[in-house]
């Protein structure tokens, strides 16, 4: 199977709120920015990437919680951001059931952390190739 495939398996074996949630969240994730990929990593987590891993997402008995990697570098003018507040990396939103999804506010978050993960990759490309690509900008 491949990532997605998966990560349907996942979401249609939560059978309470829990999958509902997911399912939204993913759909929130995947409209936000065409580009991103659905990845399957640590013995079964979603993962949703673009120039890097955005975040990640798992079912617990309580809540589902979607963890940014990089969330304490975005801006969360929402304050979406509610779990892992005191870190200097991940920062995490816990849906509990009966939560509503701000839709909008995720999509933001989620361009935030691919604009993140996107100037963080051109900053470690060598020298060579960022000059090139300035150059390449001009012409």
């Amino acid at each position: 199977m491949n990532p997605s495939e998966r990560i349907d398996e996942l979401i249609a074996g939560l059978t309470d709120w829990r999958g509902k949630t997911l399912a939204s969240i993913r759909k929130s994730i995947l409209a936000a920015d065409r580009e991103i990929v659905e990845e399957w990593k640590w013995m079964g987590s979603p993962v949703w990437s673009r120039a890097g891993m955005i975040a990640v997402g798992n079912a617990h008995k309580d809540k589902v919680k979607l963890t940014f990697s990089h969330g304490a570098q975005l801006p969360d003018s929402d304050r979406l951001f509610n779990a892992g507040l005191g870190g200097n990396a991940w920062r995490a939103i816990d849906f509990f059931e009966g939560d509503k999804i701000n839709e909008r506010a995720l999509k933001n978050l989620v361009r935030a952390a691919v604009e993140y993960n996107q100037i963080k990759l051109k900053k470690k490309a060598p020298a060579g190739s960022r000059a090139k690509a300035r150059k390449n900008k001009k012409g």
